[in-house]
């Protein structure tokens, strides 16, 4: 017999699993719902607390028999205390469940991954932060995506709801590490826009850290809803935690070998000159033999790294072989390859990111081995929103705007990301005439990318703007990093001569 204890999101309580709690209950299972102490002064410690009560709370059998096994469900926020407490109790916890939440780390704050700007904004006051108040109905979509609920539930949730108190959300989490053997399940609602293909994907092409995801102890599961399965579709997602329960769930498959994130690059990128001016990185192009001295100036490229991507990550995107790799290799074709490391680490750091890439532009520009009136940006993947600032009002020194498997409009549940960040509508309302665009699609695109690619295009089509499409047929997102093909390989060269020719023309 499984022990479900259920933990919700943020503002919420105990009385949002009704539902699923009478489902597993049904079958013969035990479920507990979890109401967190709401007191302001309650933080992620309390929290952490009130799980750790409750597991002691259960009259289970001690060593705990394998019939009688504890999963602990943890729903957006509550994943922290969910593993906080997993950590202090790892012997008596069977598997722990994410349900539609991140993967903190010990000495992330739930903060991190809070989509919503104005809760940073309030929490940043002067003064000290107070309560978070709850959404209204209409602002729950700030919160995650919200597909499945009528307006009945979005006021049942404003109805239930109660601030939440601001130092759970910025207490780090504290790991032990005694947790991480235990088996777990992720529950990806894929209204949200993440599925399993796309994190496989991630894992595939993604920084080291994210290997983890394939150990066989872990397993996915999907539902076609939004950011509350427990008032959309409360039948599928108690089935779902029992099959979890029964270790069911898809197990992800990539190689074996090293993550493809340190791969070498797929074309032969020769060493040369590197500057570093801030977060941005110049590689040049060759120096005079003789003198010693580079020449120039030259037209440059500016590549603009995908994301979000984790603060910490090594080696950082400018020093990983693929941004590498595109920077030399632009190099040696006679135009300055740069490299920006912006700081897009979740949803709610594009206007961040888009500072980071503006300063870059002005450095690179500014120097005095660079053209400043011959320059391109380069973008790729979750980075693309970004493009919708060079599209909205394009200087006349940009000369080009390449797009690699980008996302250009925000996916469902990208709510937090705000209008400004919207290429597909920025062709629509441009101030003036877009750059020409260099478009590189990926024939085996995660679905929901490329659904914002075709609505690109469409507007793309529209307006007129002249887009330059290079298909890699065969090939999925992050294809650079797969073992190299004729195919992959001829599409990043035609896609950087594609660019290089735009920047050698005079007007």
């Amino acid at each position: 017999m499984s022990v479900f204890i259920l933990v919700s999101g943020p503002f919420t309580d105990g009385r949002i699993w009704s539902e699923v709690v009478g489902r597993l209950r049904e079958s013969g299972a035990q479920a507990h719902p979890v109401t967190l102490s709401r007191q302001p002064e309650a933080d992620l410690e309390t929290h952490v607390e009130d799980v750790v009560r409750l597991i002691d709370s259960l009259d289970l059998p001690d060593p705990p028999s394998e019939t009688e096994e504890v999963v602990l469900v943890g729903h957006d926020y509550a994943i922290h205390p969910v593993l906080g407490a997993a950590d202090r109790r790892a012997e008596r916890v069977a598997r722990v469940v994410h349900l539609d939440a991140g993967m903190p780390q010990d000495g992330d704050t739930a903060l991190a991954l809070v989509p919503d700007p104005s809760v940073h904004e309030l929490l940043r006051a002067k003064g000290g932060p107070g309560p978070v108040p709850p959404p209204e109905p209409t602002q729950w979509q700030c919160w995650g995506s919200t597909e499945g609920l009528s307006a009945r539930h979005l006021e049942l949730l404003s109805r239930l709801a109660a601030p939440q108190p601001p130092r759970t959300l910025t207490q780090p989490l504290r790991l032990t590490g005694a947790a991480a053997v235990l088996p777990t399940t992720g529950i990806l609602c894929t209204a949200g826009g993440t599925t399993v293909e796309l994190v496989e994907a991630l894992v595939r092409t993604g920084p080291p850290y994210l290997r983890k995801l394939a150990d066989p102890r872990v397993g996915f599961f999907e539902l076609a809803t939004g950011h509350w399965p427990m008032l959309s579709c409360p039948d599928e997602l108690a089935g779902v935690l029992l099959r979890a329960a029964a270790d069911e769930g898809r197990r992800l498959t990539v190689p074996e070998e090293e993550s493809s994130y340190a791969r070498p690059f797929l074309l032969d990128a020769p060493q040369c000159p590197r500057v570093r001016k801030g977060r941005v990185d110049l590689h040049l192009p060759e120096t005079d033999v003789e003198t010693g001295e580079a020449r120039g100036p030259w037209p440059a490229v500016l590549f603009v790294h995908g994301g979000p991507v984790p603060a910490d990550l090594v080696p950082a995107p400018r020093d990983a072989p693929f941004y590498l790799g595109y920077a030399r290799y632009t190099a040696s074709l006679g135009a300055v390859g740069a490299v920006v490391e912006h700081r897009l680490h979740g949803i709610t750091d594009y206007a961040r990111a888009a500072d980071d890439v503006a300063e870059a532009v002005d450095l690179l520009r500014a120097d005095p081995r660079v053209d400043g009136r011959r320059i391109a940006l380069w973008i790729f993947s979750g980075a693309g929103l970004l493009a919708a600032d060079w599209i909205t009002a394009p200087p006349p020194w940009l000369r080009c705007l390449a797009l690699t498997y980008p996302i250009l409009a925000p996916l469902p549940g990208w709510g937090a990301v705000g209008p400004r960040f919207d290429p597909v509508g920025a062709l629509r309302t441009a101030d003036g005439t877009p750059p020409p665009v260099v478009l590189t699609r990926a024939g085996l695109e995660t679905p929901r990318i490329a659904a914002t690619v075709r609505e690109f295009m469409t507007a793309a089509t529209e307006t007129k703007t002249p887009v330059e499409i290079i298909d890699v047929p065969h090939s999925r997102h992050g294809f650079e990093t797969d073992e190299p093909t004729d195919e992959s390989r001829e599409a990043v060269a035609a896609a950087v001569r594609t660019v290089l020719a735009r920047l050698a023309r005079t007007s």
